[in-house]
């Protein structure tokens, strides 16, 4: 199945960082039918790994230490990322969404059903942050020590992520 694929920055808003870095979201990147299991062998064979199941928080959250990719494995729901003045995404069953370190995400509203898959470039391992002033800097610094992923956790080698990366300032 061939995806659909969009990209999209968002500024820093003081208190959410957000990254350089485009959000990568390819709508439709597995098919209805790949199911929580097919994503956790997608995103392991493209070295993303530490994968789990379960929703996205409903409060403004970002990841100052990975990078994070969240299949959508079942349901959906409104996703509101880049921070509270970023921009509201319907995400659904196919879909995968590829957030830099310190891009902001939060649950708006979600099916009974949802659920997600999450995983990190070679298992990074992730903190959670809400943009507390007082961790700015610490969270500006883990960010720009976060290295580019070695594949596309959805297309591996060749896919988009890469070449987008590397070409964002």
């Amino acid at each position: 199945m061939k995806a659909d694929f969009e990209s999209c920055t968002f500024g820093d808003d003081g208190r959410i960082p957000n990254s350089s870095l485009p959000v990568a979201l390819y709508h439709g990147a597995l098919g209805e039918d790949a199911g929580a299991a097919g994503y956790e062998q997608r995103f392991a064979g493209h070295g993303w790994l530490g994968a789990w199941r379960d929703g996205i928080f409903g409060f403004h959250h970002f990841h100052s230490t990975a990078h994070e990719a969240l299949g959508i494995a079942a349901g959906e729901a409104e996703v509101m990322l880049g921070g509270p003045q970023g921009r509201r995404f319907h995400l659904r069953r196919g879909d995968v969404v590829v957030l830099p370190a310190g891009t902001g995400h939060c649950n708006l509203g979600s099916s009974a059903d949802f659920l997600v898959v999450g995983a990190y470039p070679n298992g990074m391992k992730w903190d959670l942050r809400r943009g507390d002033p007082a961790e700015r800097d610490e969270v500006l610094t883990n960010i720009a020590r976060v290295p580019l992923p070695d594949q596309d956790p959805v297309l591996g080698v060749d896919g988009a992520l890469l070449e987008l990366w590397r070409a964002a300032p």
